[in-house]
């Protein structure tokens, strides 16, 4: 049978299709190997968010070519989506595939295989978009699975060009959801990280929503806990934080965009909330739970973002309560508002202000681990490092953790005390009585260094 490699750039939603397409492939008899390796057919699923992204798609399609003389190169994914035909004109391209077609790929990679020479664009615009379920593990875990279960988005920030590349917002039936729940109960995996392109926006005909996604879980009561992906402010309700603060399902954890503190910046950028709203939100959910690891979405040198602008955004991050920032350095995309609005920022000016805000989030971290200490979370063993006898994984507050244990320690949740600061997370040990845990030796003085960590959900 053909061997067939896959390679996935961009978001985990890419990351859950990718793997819904490599079952696929083995369900149909294809071999799937590792990419790099001799293969058939190599399949890329791309991304589009900045230029540095389409940059990348281009050299991983070169890279294909080069390695694999005389394979069936298919191109699919954002990128592949909004600039096929300059996907296509890469040389040693035999297919472009759009967002809409890359649920069909066994199908169509078999009949295109069949015809001669050329490269083909199949390419859908999304006139009525329909909704592809997928989940995938996390490539750095066993014991973590994604499941998208929205997809598309409605907004129109003017800096983003993924509603055109995804489609407007769609959603997994609510009645389909257990069989993916069961399915990832058997698959053993111990924590679901529900995702979507615009995940709060979930809803289907009949009216269901977010909230009812989340009630029917505690209902069901699966054998994992589970962890929301990135939800926008005017998306995440009330009612889905106080749901979150009584359960034992769900993790005091959220990654809620902001983009921007400066209210003049926002407005410009077209995002549905104001900075009031956002602080207030914040403050209300760590009132509620005290525990709650926040995560903060920043853009910087938007087009206009003046010094003062940028110091509005700094010092509102800097005075709320958050556990970290992922900060993303604005940049120029084709057909999208922004790109054409005047008062352009420098691109080392943007570079600076992107690198004052890692610090800062390093320092956020560091702040919100040390609060930690002395607390007893659960854990889940996700990796083992041989050299130095520790595991390291999460606790259900996206804290990381290592602590000491024997390679067969069983992968499952575990108590255990956070008890001083390590290199790159929170050193602890498992508060139960198991000939399978080893208490951890520390140090009686935490340490006081930064944690140069990179993480994302």
């Amino acid at each position: 049978m053909p061997r067939v490699a896959l390679y996935t750039l961009g978001c985990k939603l890419n990351y859950a299709e990718t793997s819904h397409l490599r079952q696929q492939f083995e369900e149909a008899g294809y071999i799937v190997v590792p990419f790099g390796e001799p293969a058939d057919i190599i399949l890329i699923n791309t991304c589009t968010v900045t230029e540095s992204a389409d940059a990348e798609c281009r050299k991983l399609i070169r890279r294909a070519v080069r390695t694999a003389p005389g394979a069936f190169i298919g191109v699919t994914g954002c990128y592949a989506q909004l600039r096929p035909e300059e996907v296509a004109n890469i040389e040693g391209v035999s297919a472009v595939f759009g967002n809409q077609e890359k649920h069909r790929l066994v199908e169509l990679v078999s009949r295109l295989r069949q015809l001669d020479g050329g490269t083909h664009v199949l390419v859908s615009p999304f006139h009525t978009p329909c909704f592809a379920p997928a989940r995938s593990a996390d490539e750095d875990s066993r014991t973590r699975a994604f499941l998208k279960i929205q997809d598309g988005c409605d907004y129109r920030c003017s800096f983003c060009t993924i509603p055109k590349a995804r489609g407007p917002s769609r959603s997994m039936p609510l009645e389909e959801l257990q069989e993916h729940v069961r399915a990832l109960e058997k698959a053993g995996y111990q924590e679901v990280v529900l995702t979507g392109i615009n995940l709060g926006d979930y809803r289907t005909p009949t009216g269901k929503r977010l909230i009812d996604v989340l009630r029917f879980l505690e209902h069901l009561q699966p054998k994992f806990r589970v962890r929301l992906s990135s939800i926008e402010p005017n998306l995440l309700t009330l009612d889905i934080i106080e749901l979150v603060a009584r359960s034992k399902l769900l993790c005091p954890h959220f990654h809620i965009p902001l983009q921007s503190g400066s209210p003049e910046i926002l407005r410009r950028m077209r995002r549905r909330y104001t900075v009031e709203h956002y602080r207030k939100l914040v403050l209300r959910i760590v009132e509620r739970i005290p525990q709650c690891a926040i995560g903060v979405d920043v853009l910087t040198g938007f087009p206009g973002e003046t010094e003062a602008h940028f110091a509005e955004t700094y010092r509102l991050v800097e005075e709320l309560p958050i556990a970290y920032l992922h900060v993303f350095t604005y940049s120029e995309r084709e057909g999208t508002p922004a790109a054409t609005m005047p008062n352009s920022v420098p691109p080392p000016i943007r570079k600076a202000r992107t690198n004052l805000l890692r610090h800062l989030s390093e320092r956020k971290r560091l702040n919100f681990y040390r609060s930690e200490l002395g607390a007893i979370r659960t854990l889940i063993p996700e990796t083992y490092d041989s050299t130095t006898g520790t595991w390291e994984g999460w606790t259900e507050n996206y804290i990381r953790v290592r602590c000491a244990g024997p390679p067969t320690l069983p992968q499952r949740p575990i108590p255990v005390s956070l008890l001083s600061l390590g290199e790159g997370a929170v050193l602890g040990t498992p508060t139960v009585s198991s000939s399978e845990y080893i208490p951890l030796q520390v140090a009686p003085n935490p340490c006081e260094h930064s944690l140069p960590l990179a993480v994302s959900v």
